[in-house]
């Protein structure tokens, strides 16, 4: 099982880590991955043996390794770090749609950034 460690300081190694989750069972690896975009730390640890994995993570959530509160969080696959080749865009956040249907921006601009008019009358 793969147990992601997220909020380690600067001074975390792979040993030290593997030392901390060793206590609960057997490691198989240890990787520590840095994020480009916010800075922060993050580690894959993973232990074969799943029910050890599960109390490594009961036990080391919310502890403090190397001067750090981590949080351990177990997932199922082994994809869980994704590294961003660049940084994450928001999407853009549009509004709720007019009395005549038509989806609208905070501004009155519709999805394709055109003012509405309002309906037109005839003379």
């Amino acid at each position: 099982m793969n147990i992601c460690v997220t909020n380690l300081s600067r001074e975390a190694s792979e040993d030290a880590l593997r030392y901390a989750f060793s206590a609960f069972g057997q490691v198989r690896f240890v990787n520590i991955v840095g994020d480009e975009t916010t800075g922060e730390l993050k580690a894959l640890v993973s232990m074969p043996i799943e029910h050890e994995a599960r109390t490594a993570i009961g036990a080391m959530n919310g502890k403090s390794l190397c001067g750090r509160i981590v949080q351990a969080v177990g997932q199922a696959g082994t994809n869980i770090l994704r590294i961003r080749d660049k940084p994450e865009v928001p999407r853009r956040v549009r509004g709720r749609a007019g009395r005549d249907g038509h989806a609208r921006d905070g501004h009155g601009r519709d999805s394709h950034g055109r003012a509405h008019r309002g309906k037109r009358r005839k003379s």
